[in-house]
């Protein structure tokens, strides 16, 4: 059971002293009430807790902050950024010029790969809508889901027809699945009610790989003609980011994430030394436009360049 320590017109303060701090039924309501409200959800850990990806998610977000506290200073978690109280919040401390002690210490578990995938789609009126979240599962990891629910820890059994029915059950919802395969899996599922009684979804999978076993770049290209073969997405984009391979983060720099490829319905034609590669069937093709190898920051000029080109089409 978690309590709210502090709570002031700007802010709800919440410590939490666990090696691990997931997104409970209990943070999950504050973050409501908080975004309700116009609070920012302020979580307070010391320098060795860890966030679950569900809520490091919610975390980069506006309506919650990571503060890290470190012997008599504060930091913000996921950027280093030293912090300070200020009577009614943690704000930047404006004289500071580096990154909080804590956050440049080493990590304590050997730093892998979070290979990282982002679809939209849009889903009728009717019908089911689990689809491309399980087969994506199902495709990375070779075994369907394990588990889905509004919270962690994840308390239903994955079924499309639950899925679906808390989806459409509302005008913004967000559902977290679990993957069952060999290596740590988790996609988060954001849904948002449309003109005509349909839903536009956001998706994000995420799968952990260790450093001695890296993410297989070179079969993304079948892997996303597989899914577009079953399932109708709008884009689909790729990026790996160094990270535990358990999929929680440290309050350390681990390293900045880098684009792989981003795939676009249809047959399109990229921007000069940028070529894209048909996926797909012919019924539903995807052009699969590789972006970078996943370490080098090149990959983020190549991926501007082609979202100018894609907009202005």
């Amino acid at each position: 059971m978690s309590t709210v320590d502090a709570l002031t017109d700007q802010a709800m303060v919440v410590l939490q002293d666990r090696p691990l701090v997931p997104l409970s039924a209990w943070l999950s309501r504050a973050l409501a009430e908080c975004a309700g409200s116009g609070r920012t959800l302020q979580l307070v850990t010391p320098l060795d807790s860890r966030l679950s990806l569900p809520l490091r998610t919610a975390a980069t977000g506006q309506d919650v902050q990571w503060v890290v506290r470190n012997g008599d200073g504060y930091y913000e978690g996921l950027t280093g950024r030293p912090l300070k109280w200020n009577g009614g919040t943690f704000v930047p401390v404006p004289e500071a010029r580096d990154y909080a002690p804590g956050f440049t210490t080493r990590p304590t578990a050997p730093i892998g790969a979070q290979l990282t995938l982002v679809y939209r789609t849009r889903h009728g009126a009717d019908g089911d809508i689990g689809g491309p979240v399980e087969r994506l599962l199902q495709l990375l990891t070779g075994k369907q889901p394990g588990a889905l629910g509004p919270a962690e820890p994840l308390e239903h059994p994955w079924r499309r027809d639950r899925f679906t029915e808390y989806a459409r059950g509302r005008s913004t919802a967000r559902l977290l699945v679990g993957g069952d395969g060999p290596r740590p899996a988790q996609a988060v599922c954001d849904f948002t009610a449309v003109d005509g009684g349909g839903v536009a979804e956001v998706s994000t999978v995420t799968v952990g790989y260790m450093p001695e076993d890296p993410p297989p770049l070179q079969h993304l290209p079948t892997l996303v003609g597989a899914l577009a073969a079953d399932q109708a997405v709008a884009s689909l984009f790729v990026q790996v980011t160094p990270g535990r391979a358990d999929l929680t983060t440290e309050a350390r720099w681990t390293g900045a994430p880098a684009p792989v490829a981003l795939a676009v319905a249809g047959a399109v034609a990229g921007p000069a030394g940028i070529p894209g590669q048909q996926v797909g069937p012919p019924r539903a093709p995807l052009t699969f436009f590789p972006l970078g190898d996943g370490r080098s920051q090149d990959g983020w000029q190549r991926h501007s360049l082609l979202m100018q080109h894609l907009q202005s089409g």
